[in-house]
């Protein structure tokens, strides 16, 4: 890889990101909370700073068509710690530690919403504002937004726009990946515009209602009432974001050519989607009946709340309509099952993705035919299409880090905590970018009380869960560092 492609494409990003990081301002001035604007102006000049300096060092390169693939690796990874970085600056401005503060910041912008805040009447809504646009901004993908609006990227973005898609295959909507990337923008806007028109409707304040929506579109999280949707206590509200937060945990391009090509048969015939489908309706049933003999309430309170936090753990979302971390054991159990599987392919949610987990299965089952019948031949399909064996590996090995570098985070944190539960669920609701886990980390619970070993060690997870692993395990190997090919 060449040094001026990372510092001129880095750059690049942090000027662009610099340009963002003012929009919390307006809120800041509407609300005639001038103690909100200088936060983000100094953030903002110091991303442009040090974008322009990065710039220069790379020589304000333009052309990076000759990107090659590790170099597309490495600047997605320093393109998320970077903005991660930026986007912490206002934090510090409100009493948050450095450590607080990028933990806080990593967590929007990878849509965790694992949060260090305690008392929410503590900060002003233009940082609340922050929290939900970064974590919008990190849904659909730092890296693909700039191969969307800035032109130097239009044929090298290819590189850097896989290195981040969610997904263990290539997907793109149009011939052009910076038309693909403006496609799925199009279709991730448009349907956060539509949620917040819902949200207002059914008599949300207009800023809560833009904030959550930023949020649920990202499979984010963050919201700013302390009691995240518990504390508007509305029925309506609840059902009009879990409907939402199953589209961001659907595949964007497929719901772009639902759209473009006015077909929605055709969604009834993809797997992952049938399968995404099947799994939220098995288990909200289920924790719904949980619920109805545990819980006090009628049968329909039960099926709202269930299906609510069953969308919002698989979607990776972290939304609360109730404090599940007060539930009985077995509900408790069965939200955290589905915390290991994530959303779909393509879309904004975290976690493994449901086509691995069935590929997973369907590897499985082929393992288990062939030990009775060791002569056949057994291809693997997805959608009616056999899976290369390439892909098949691919799968296997990112299950086997995942589970790896899980049971390994687990185990650290248990023993610098001293607790399991947080060990074991707080690692698998960082590294799924989830957010709440159970207890102390629960969700009316806080990640602030813990230790600072404990917080970088969930800062690496929620990276390396955005990212999917890839880029990381690609600069675990010492050819990824030769500079200059």
């Amino acid at each position: 890889m060449k040094r001026e492609y990372i510092f001129s494409a880095l750059g690049l990003i942090l000027v662009a990101f610099g340009g963002i990081m003012l929009s919390p301002i307006i809120i800041a001035l509407i609300e005639k909370n001038y103690s909100g604007v200088l936060p983000f102006l100094v953030a903002s000049g110091v991303s442009l700073t040090v974008g322009g300096i990065l710039q220069k060092a790379g020589g304000f390169l333009r052309n990076f068509d000759k990107l090659s693939r590790t170099g597309g690796f490495l600047i997605v990874a320093l393109a998320w710690l970077g903005t991660a970085a930026m986007g912490a600056i206002p934090y510090l401005f409100f009493g948050l530690s450095p450590l607080d503060a990028y933990f806080e910041s990593v967590s929007g912008i990878t849509t965790t919403g694992a949060t260090v805040f305690i008392d929410f009447s503590l900060y002003p809504e233009s940082l609340f504002f922050w929290r939900s646009l970064s974590q919008w901004l990190g849904g659909m993908g730092i890296i693909v937004l700039f191969v969307a609006i800035l032109p130097q990227f239009k044929v090298a973005g290819r590189q850097m726009f896989f290195a981040e898609a969610p997904g263990p295959t290539e997907e793109r909507v149009t011939p052009r990946i910076a038309h693909t990337a403006k496609a799925l923008w199009l279709v991730y806007f448009s349907l956060t515009v539509l949620e917040v028109f819902c949200l207002v409707i059914a008599g949300m304040a207009p800023f809560d209602a833009v904030c959550n929506s930023l949020s649920t579109m990202a499979a984010g999280g963050f919201s700013p009432h302390p009691q995240s949707i518990m504390g508007y206590g509305s029925p309506a509200v609840v059902w009009i974001i879990t409907a939402f937060m199953f589209l961001a945990g659907s595949n964007f391009a497929l719901q772009y050519r639902a759209v473009v090509k006015r077909n929605v048969k055709f969604l009834a015939k993809n797997e992952e989607l049938r399968g995404y489908s099947l799994i939220i309706l098995t288990v909200s049933l289920l924790l719904a009946l949980v619920l109805f003999t545990t819980e006090d309430g009628a049968w329909h309170i039960a099926l709202r709340e269930a299906l609510f936090q069953v969308v919002s753990i698989v979607t990776t979302t972290g939304f609360s309509s109730s404090d599940f971390a007060l539930w009985a054991l077995a509900a408790q159990t069965l939200i955290f099952s589905v915390m290991l599987v994530g959303g779909c392919a393509g879309s904004a949610a975290g976690g493994i993705k449901v086509v691995r987990v069935i590929l997973g299965a369907k590897y499985m089952r082929r393992e288990i035919i062939q030990l009775v019948h060791p002569r056949i031949i057994l291809p693997i399909k997805i959608d009616g299409k056999s899976v290369p064996e390439t892909i098949q590996f691919q799968i296997l090995g990112f299950l086997f880090f995942y589970i790896f570098l899980l049971t390994l985070s687990a185990y650290a944190v248990t023993m610098l905590e001293g607790s399991a539960s947080i060990g074991l669920v707080g690692t698998a609701a960082t590294m799924g970018n989830i957010g709440p886990g159970l207890g102390e980390i629960g969700p009316m619970g806080t990640y602030g009380n813990l230790s600072a070993p404990t917080k970088i060690i969930f800062i690496v997870n929620m990276v390396v869960g955005r990212l999917e692993l890839i880029p990381f395990l690609a600069m675990l190997h010492p050819d990824f560092w030769r500079l200059g090919r």
